[in-house]
């Protein structure tokens, strides 16, 4: 690029490190000493900013009093700007780390503040801190370019990089002292990843953005995925896909999860993760067509043509479609058969998502921040309140049906058997709603079997607890906390149910 400015007979002016690479590679330069009158000092901290620097960058051509000033001075005007910052973000980023010095070090002020001017002045400076866009900037430079809104494009671009940046220092600072989550201020760094092709509907517009905080850094999730295969992630494909991978990286034993429309369908653990995969899709199959379908093993050869064979359990025939297959590695040769399904399956890698994340969500004119639900069952303590105890395999289907209502949208009902769920009844207004229709997918198989409610039962008697005891239920797992307690616990002790408190809510809206 430079050779081409040189060849348009534009001055180059740079600094120590810079301009001695630039002479090096045999291309005409002027150190900024030259323009300053005064050395480079404090270890370089000071080589730019001086008036005759800036002085030249913010004149503004079209004010007469600008221009005479710049004359009186001696000053001669800059016409283009480009800056590479010092890499403060990868610096603090690195998996190796960085002592806090090292860190002050690299924190720009020269070149973030000819940055901030030139993009101030961009009617007469043309500001460039993306290598991406020299191309551009060369084609304007020799007109072939003519756009009148291209300068206003690299000052926005600018400010957008200065603002990213100020961020990751500030991200740093807060925590390397060790500060509260929760500050003042909140600065979200985000990049542009993709446009996605719309939106949650078709009439609305939409992209996909990377997370920079430095909290995020190497930190997993679907975001960050690779994408193997298959179309385009459309925007409630990255939804969906999220809600799997959240479900599913939650457990310990080898586990499939079966997600349609951000809800987990079918969830099942077996040391057989083919198993584990028909069981969940058996779990409701009319759901699970055109789903996602996560696991949290590597997806093998024979994994691989499980999903790609396996026919839907209503007919015995249709083979299973779904949007995404998403899980934490491929074998070559799974991969390559999971390719072999269909064109259009989005086939995802993912590392699971770090816990101890902050989670935001928008309302009108503002934003909820809160930290991520990350308890699970080994971090609570479930203590039964009935008169009947829960067997053993009682308390692991409870534990069990405890971390998938977790991920179910409330009013959130599931029912799990064998380390299998069998229904769930999620975003009811009512709780005994979601009870009867998890009842419903749940057949047969409900009896013996453990019900998780996601928040407490407001009503025992002629209600959900009542309901759930009648169609046989052997063990009941809720928060508790309801004035209404001991109504649950004296309807459980009528029909010889156990009921188990967790003292944890898990709301999910």
């Amino acid at each position: 690029m430079l050779e081409i400015l040189v060849h348009c007979r534009y001055k180059i002016v740079s600094t120590g490190g810079t301009a001695a690479a630039l002479e090096n590679a045999g291309i005409s330069v002027t150190n900024v000493e030259e323009v300053t009158h005064f050395p480079e000092m404090l270890d370089g901290r000071v080589k730019t900013l001086h008036p005759n620097v800036h002085g030249g960058i913010l004149a503004r051509r079209d004010l007469k009093h600008h221009m005479e000033a710049l004359s009186g001075h001696g000053i001669s005007t800059f016409d283009v700007v480009v800056v590479n910052l010092y890499p403060f973000y990868d610096k603090v980023s690195s998996p190796e780390g960085i002592e806090f010095q090292e860190g002050i070090e690299n924190i720009d002020i020269g070149g973030h503040t000819l940055i901030r001017a030139a993009a101030k002045n961009h009617k007469d400076v043309l500001v460039v801190v993306d290598p991406q866009d020299y191309p551009a900037l060369l084609e304007f430079l020799k007109g072939t370019l003519d756009d009148p809104r291209f300068s206003r494009y690299l000052a926005s671009k600018a400010f957008d990089h200065t603002t990213a940046y100020d961020s990751a220092i500030s991200q740093w600072f807060r925590k390397e002292n060790g500060g509260d989550q929760f500050s003042s201020s909140l600065t979200i760094n985000l990049s542009l990843k993709s446009l996605l092709r719309y939106g949650e509907n078709p009439h609305q517009k939409a992209g996909v953005y990377h997370d920079k905080s430095l909290s995020e850094v190497n930190a997993g999730g679907v975001a960050a995925a690779v994408q193997h295969h298959g179309m385009e992630m459309s925007y409630n494909n990255y939804l969906d896909a999220d809600a799997a991978w959240s479900c599913v990286s939650e457990f310990t034993h080898p586990t499939c999860v079966v997600v349609k429309h951000t809800n987990p369908c079918g969830v099942a653990s077996r040391d057989d993760i083919l198993e584990a995969y028909r069981l969940a899709v058996q779990a409701d199959p009319v759901s699970a067509y055109g789903g996602i379908v996560a696991f949290n093993v590597e997806v093998d050869e024979a994994l691989a043509k499980e999903i790609r064979e396996f026919r839907n359990p209503t007919d015995g025939e249709t083979r299973m479609f779904y949007e995404v297959v998403i899980a934490p590695k491929y074998s070559q040769k799974g991969l390559e058969i999971l390719r072999g399904k269909s064109k259009k399956l989005r086939i995802l890698e993912a590392k699971k998502h770090e816990k101890g994340k902050l989670s935001l969500r928008q309302i009108g004119g503002g934003w909820l921040v809160q930290e991520s639900d990350d308890l699970t069952p080994e971090d609570m303590d479930f203590k039964v309140m009935s008169e009947k105890k829960a067997l053993e395999n009682e308390l692991r289907d409870a534990e069990f049906a405890w971390l998938c209502v977790k991920h179910v949208k409330s009013n959130a009902i599931v029912i799990a058997k064998n380390k299998c769920m069998l229904g769930m009844g999620s975003g009811q207004p009512n709780r005994l709603e979601s009870l009867r229709i998890a009842l419903r997918k749940a057949g047969k198989e409900v009896e013996g079997a453990a019900l998780a409610s996601d928040a407490f039962f407001p009503f025992a008697y002629n209600d959900a607890v009542e309901e759930a005891c009648q169609n046989r239920i052997s063990i009941i797992v809720q928060p508790g906390g309801s004035i209404r307690d001991e109504d649950a616990i004296d309807c459980c002790n009528k029909y010889g149910v156990s009921l188990v408190f967790t003292g944890v809510r898990h709301f999910r809206h």
